[in-house]
């Protein structure tokens, strides 16, 4: 890149030149100085955006980076929609931050101008889950909390996720509202950036207590437990907060053989152990693994950065350590919690599900089965929480989850929770043992029982300006013209969420869809497949799920079909140019 565009320009002049800090202001001029313009560009070319988790990007210097001007201006505006939303309140917030470089600063940062706007702010007195975030929103009657995060992202990364009243991460109209009031935050000079320490309180262990307490009510079978006490469970936080609080649920519940992977143990915002700190990724579970092999472990669990997502492996008919995807360990858990209402007689239709359109349609067959109403909803657990306040009071949630690892179990959070679904799953391990099977062999018989459904996800990178420009244009392509058949099946109905229209191409019909607006594509062929085109709300990825299922009669046939499906999804992949 030759120069700089007047757009551009324009902004870096406003920061050399407006009430920013000397290091700052350094930082642009050596960048100006090397024509570093590239670099610049990605650093301003836009301000940072809510999307489906809240405010994320890389640490460092510009409108499109995380650093404590944009977390001040979004801090700002958000303390500006809380006062014209409640006039007549005394308004409370709550505060936490993960294990991610600079997250202590930034969240004091955030205390500061919440305080220095007259709003009450809770604050942990070190890093938490993201769930016991949610959960103390609610317990504490607040109208807003702020996670600083960057959840399963690398180490360059920090975020913002901001919550409602309900103890959900903000949805339509409110996010919408609450950054038309960070974009009114047109100076650094708006920011209310000295603190008022009296409006400042913190809080840690009594809160611990409250929510432990809470997860320790959704345990169902404690006296499976307790026979099976003695359970080999590998543990894992990534160095993130599941160390907080996971092994103390796991003693709590009765499990006595928990071993930890203690150089993960160790709260490091660098992860040193690990390429990414993501649970999807069998790197990030490498230590878990070899651990559970030379132990003969009948579990892993591992929790990402903020502990709203679980990573499961689990031993397989020939005793070999595999990983569960994020859409079998949702038809594990899903199957044994509705299992176990089913066994204690608390099923009686009034019960409900939610996950989201893109995580296995296996999740809606076996509610169905169970009597057990299943709503689909939009990628982003937000939009799980919104329903569970929606029908709050009318049903009873039972269990929620999507295929990116993310699972509640429970009303007491509005948000995915790994240290609930920490517990939940090693309750549902220990009764599979008990009954004298594996876990593994339940996925087999639930497969063979309801069908075998394989999930595939592509992402594809696309960074910086122009990557965000590439994505679109593709998405405005299948838009425009969308495939006639994939993988040797035809499309014979498109789900245009933007729009929110789905087209019944056999039929030549359209229908409404009753969801808030997202750029979202599916296609659904004729003999069930499903492929979902998304850009990621939080990553410069365009992402596209495929889902393929067919019938199998007996566990003999799961292995041949399986390898059917996968060769299906290398056809649907090349049907899309992939």
């Amino acid at each position: 890149m030759k120069e700089l565009n007047e757009e551009i320009r324009h902004k870096i002049n406003d920061w050399l030149s407006g009430n920013y800090d000397k290091e700052t202001k350094k930082v642009i001029q050596e960048a100006l100085d090397r024509k570093a313009y590239e670099e610049l560009t990605d650093a301003f070319y836009k301000d940072l955006e809510f999307g489906t988790g809240g405010l994320r990007g890389i640490m460092g210097v510009g409108s499109n980076r995380v650093n404590k001007y944009t977390f001040g201006r979004a801090t700002q505006g958000l303390s500006n929609y809380l006062k014209s939303t409640y006039p007549d309140q005394s308004i409370k917030v709550v505060i936490a931050h993960d294990n991610r470089n600079r997250s202590i600063e930034l969240a004091q940062l955030t205390a500061d101008v919440f305080s220095a706007n007259g709003i009450y702010v809770y604050f942990f007195d070190g890093l938490r889950p993201t769930p016991e975030l949610s959960f103390a929103i609610r317990e504490l009657g607040c109208q807003s909390g702020v996670m600083l995060t960057a959840s399963h992202n690398p180490k360059e990364y920090n975020g913002y996720k901001a919550y409602g009243a309900d103890g959900g991460q903000l949805v339509e109209p409110h996010d919408a509202k609450v950054m038309e009031e960070v974009r009114k935050v047109n100076s650094i000079d708006d920011v209310r950036f000295d603190g008022n320490s009296a409006l400042i309180e913190r809080i840690g262990v009594e809160m611990d207590e409250l929510y432990l307490s809470a997860i320790m009510r959704e345990s169902m079978d404690r006296a499976v437990i307790k026979r099976q006490k003695d359970l080999k469970i590998v543990f894992s936080p990534i160095h993130g907060t599941g160390g907080v609080l996971v092994p103390k649920l796991l003693n709590r519940l009765g499990f006595d053989n928990v071993t930890l992977v203690e150089e993960q143990m160790k709260v490091d915002g660098d992860f040193p152990t690990v390429v990414y700190p993501n649970p999807e990724e069998k790197e990030a579970l490498t230590m878990s693994l070899n651990t559970a092999r030379a132990i003969q472990a009948d579990l892993v669990l591992a929790t990402d950065p903020d502990a709203d997502r679980v990573g499961i492996a689990i031993p397989d008919d020939r005793g070999e350590m595999v990983l569960m995807d994020g859409n079998q360990t949702a038809v594990l858990l899903f199957g044994y919690v509705l299992g176990a209402w089913k066994r204690a007689g608390r099923l009686d239709g009034n019960q409900y599900i939610v996950k989201t359109i893109v995580t296995t349609n296996l999740l809606e067959k076996i509610a169905e089965d169970m009597d057990v109403h299943c709503y689909n909803t939009l990628t982003g657990f937000k939009h799980i929480g919104a329903i569970m306040t929606q029908l709050e009071g009318k049903r009873r949630f039972v269990v929620g989850g999507e295929e990116s690892y993310g699972y509640l179990i429970g009303e007491h959070a509005r948000d995915k929770d790994a240290v609930v679904s920490c517990g939940i799953i090693a309750e549902m391990t220990a009764y599979y043992k008990d009954q004298g099977m594996s876990v593994y062999e339940a996925l087999m018989e639930t497969y063979v029982k309801y069908g075998f459904y394989k999930e595939a996800l592509i992402s594809l990178v696309k960074k910086g300006k122009s990557g965000a420009e590439e994505i679109q244009s593709m998405m405005e392509r299948y838009r425009d013209n969308p495939p006639v058949s994939l993988g040797g099946s035809a499309v014979v109905e498109v789900k245009d969420y933007l729009n929110q229209i789905s087209r019944d191409l056999l039929l030549e019909t359209e229908g409404t869809i009753a969801l808030p607006k997202s750029n979202v594509l599916q296609f659904i062929t004729a003999d069930g497949s499903i492929v979902s085109a998304r850009p990621s709300g939080t990553e410069p990825k365009i992402k596209f799920y495929c889902s393929v299922n067919a019938p199998v009669s007996c566990r003999a046939d799961i292995e041949k079909t399986s390898r059917l499906l996968e060769d299906k999804i290398d056809r649907i992949k090349s049907d899309l140019g992939l």
